[in-house]
This record gives C-alpha cells, structure tokens and sequence, in this order.
C-alpha cells in the first residue's frame, strides 16, 4: 500500500515520487498536505533544517520536479549578495513556464522593485492561478544580507498579493535566524539524520545489475559496520561504496569464493577498508590515485604527499616538544624518574603496577599533563641546555592552535595550564625520526 496519498495528483505519480524518495515519506507527505492542490494558497513561508546530507535538497527538487510545479531554486551560497539573489530569481522566473528561456538582465537594486518586478513576471507568464515555489537553498546566507531581505521573503505573499510560498533549507535551527525585531514566523520542518537501517536501504538500491541485490546488501552491511561510527555522510558513503566494491568482488571474479561465502569475502576487505579510513573519508588523495594504489596493493603510505600531518614540518624546538607531550599523555607519572634519570635507584615493582602494566596506555588515550612536567621531559631528552625562554612557550601555544596538542581547563588555573597531546604514535615516530 503507498504511504503518499493525495487527490491532486495521480496515483502512478505519487508511486513513482516514493519510489525516488526512499526514507523520507513522512516529510513528502507534510510536505504535500501543506502544498495542498495546484490553485490554493499554501503556508506563506516553509523553513525546512537538518543536517547535512539528510536529504532536503533533493527531496525538494525531486518533489517539484515530478509533480511538475512552477518553481524557481536558487543557491544562497552561488548568489551571495541581496542583488544577484533577487535578480536570479527574477531570471528563472522568466524562465519558469516558458517553452524558450528568456534569460534577459534585469536590473534590481532593492526588494521593492523586486516586489514590482516579481508581480509583472507572474502575469506574464500566467502563473496567477496556481502556487510558485520560491526554494532558497543554504539559506543561513540570507542572515549575512541587509536586515529587510530575511522578513521579506517570510511575508512575500503579503507584499506581492500573489499564490507565492517561499521555502528557506538550511542546517541550522530558527532561533539563530530570528531577528531581534521579531518577524513572520514561518512553518518548520524537520529532517532527521538518517539512522543506519536508512541508509542499508538507500544505497542497497544502488546494486550493480551484474551481481544480486543480495550480495550487494551483504557487502553494504560490512561498510556501514566499519564507517558508521566515524562517518554518517550519505555522500561520502556513497562514494566510498562505489570505490571499495570491486575489490569486494575480486575472490568472486577470480574463482577463489562464491557470493555466500561470506568469511573470505570479509577477509579479503577488511584490511582495505582499513587503508580507506585513512585516506578516501579524508580526501586526502583522489580517487584515481586509490585506484591505482587498490592495483599495486601497496599501503597508502607510499603516496607522495598523502598524509598532511605525516609530512608536517615543525621547527626543531616543537618537534621535541610535541614527543615529550606524547611520552607525558601516555607514560605514567611515576615511570618518569625510571625512564628519564640516569641514576633512578633501585625500583620496587609492586603488584599494583604489574596489575595496571597489563593494559595499554594506547588503548585508555591520552592523560591531561602539567605544563612543568612536560618542559622536564623535554629537557631530559634534548641534548643540548634549553632554557625556559618565551620561544618555548610560544612554541607550546602554536601546537595548540594546530590542534596537535589540546588545552585542558583554562589558562587561568593557580597550579598552571594542563595539556593532552592529540596526535598518534605513527606520527609521532615520523617525527622522531
């Protein structure tokens, strides 16, 4: 049974418009009962949010599109000034019922010759008698424009007395939007983030023809299992599911398995994905270059340039600086005399420390410091005599601002400032090198 209804528009329409919009029926469906038929006044001004990737673009344009609405959607971001995004909007609207584009300049320099302007081009092209959509995506833009452009657009149907509904998308919440002055409060909607069933149904309809839906769904499952958790773009895993899927597919092209035999499926990806948690989420090489790197079955390491912070380079003083603050994030306070003193005394190995010996500092992350303990690291393992200058100290504070080392409390404390140190051990022993 469909889940959109609606008596303006055909069955077979509604079907195929579900069909395309997977997951998010139930804001269709708000969606059409605030649209309501073709020649009836809707919600004056519509503010839909959520997070990035949670699909309000394009159940917007699928939306207006398949039901074949007089709509114009314009970019906040491409048009960043009041002037180009009224005059934009006054283009596509030439444009909008029109079998030949007419695309001529027109000047407008304020919203009241917008208003002027909108109302002739309404007549013009005889869209009178029925709703024009006016979508205003990244509308968070419109908060940076002149004080008047933002409770224009929410009360335009007032201003221009025409069947007119003006729908802002944005991924931040309407009480960062309200002006102080008060304004026309426009009606929200709210697009939840797509939970992990959503997207094992959204990107298992994106299957290969050569392969079964089946051995498609397994092989989504296993991403979502390894990249749910750092990663809930649908974009990004989009990409990801296209790029990793062929060598998914190599012990079934190559004879080794069948698509059921699931264990040597996983075996084979496994450590390729990874290699893609360091490098495709991030951008940090392009696809060919994975590719290429997929074929010759190397770590991704071996790319020139591939890791930005493998390759950072520091001056002399910082990079002691940020070792001493690993060695004090993950070492115990009390191996500090047994592994920076030359004459430490004889130490008692107590069963307390060889009970909490047994677990790796690595996997309980790192412990805040004190900044006077990490320049008596850092003077016992520099080799020549560093005085306690304000170079050092500025030093500290750089690797602050480049997030390798984060501040714990405030720099206000009585018993000084306390740090942790962010970075891993691999980048570490880059630098110690």
């Amino acid at each position: 049974m469909p889940n959109l209804e609606h008596p303006a528009y055909p069955a077979a329409t509604l079907l195929h418009l579900e069909s395309l919009v997977p997951c998010r029926e139930s804001q269709v469906s708000m969606l059409l009962s605030i649209f309501g038929e073709r020649q009836q006044l809707s919600f004056p001004s519509i503010f839909i949010y959520g997070h990035t990737s949670s699909g309000k673009t394009y159940v917007m344009q699928t939306l207006l599109n398949i039901l074949q609405l007089p709509h114009v959607f314009v970019n906040c971001v491409e048009y960043f000034t009041s002037r180009l995004l009224l005059e934009e909007i006054l283009i596509q609207l030439q444009s909008c019922s029109s079998e030949t584009e007419q695309t001529s300049h027109v000047p407008c320099d304020n919203f009241n010759d917008f208003v002027r302007l909108f109302k002739q081009a309404v007549a013009s092209q005889e869209l009178e008698d029925q709703t024009l959509y006016i979508v205003l995506d990244r509308a968070e833009q419109l908060r940076e424009m002149e004080a008047n452009v933002l409770p224009a657009f929410l009360r335009l149907q007032e201003l221009t007395d025409r069947n007119v509904t003006v729908v802002l998308l944005s991924e931040i919440v309407w009480e960062l939007f309200r002006p102080n002055t008060g304004c026309f409060e426009p009606f929200t909607l709210y697009f939840p983030d797509y939970s992990i069933g959503h997207l094992q149904k959204i990107l298992s309809q994106n299957h290969p023809p050569e392969y079964s839906a089946d051995f498609y769904a397994a092989y989504i499952n296993i991403l979502l299992g390894v990249f749910y958790m750092v990663c809930r773009d649908l974009k990004e895993l989009q990409h990801l599911a296209a790029l990793n899927f062929s060598k998914y597919c190599e012990p079934v092209v190559s004879g080794e398995a069948n698509e059921r035999d699931t264990r040597k499926l996983w075996k084979n990806i496994e450590p390729h994905l990874k290699k893609a948690m360091q490098t495709v989420y991030l951008r940090e090489i392009s696809s060919s270059q994975w590719e290429r790197l997929q074929r010759e079955d190397g770590e991704p390491g071996q790319l020139k340039g591939l890791s930005a912070h493998t390759h950072v380079e520091l001056p002399y003083y910082s990079k002691f600086l940020l070792i001493a603050a690993y060695l004090a994030s993950y070492n115990p306070v009390r191996t500090d005399k047994r592994f920076f003193l030359k004459h430490h005394g004889k130490i008692r190995k107590t069963n307390f420390m060889k009970k909490h010996e047994k677990t790796s500092n690595h996997l309980l992350g790192p412990k805040p410091f004190p900044l006077d303990r990490l320049l008596a690291i850092l003077y016992s393992i520099v080799d020549n005599r560093v005085a306690p200058t304000a170079n050092i100290f500025s030093q500290i504070t750089s690797l602050v601002t480049l997030q390798l080392l984060t501040m714990v409390g405030h720099n206000d404390q009585l018993d000084g400032p306390r740090y942790k140190c962010t970075v891993s051990l691999d980048f570490i022993r880059a630098i110690a090198r």
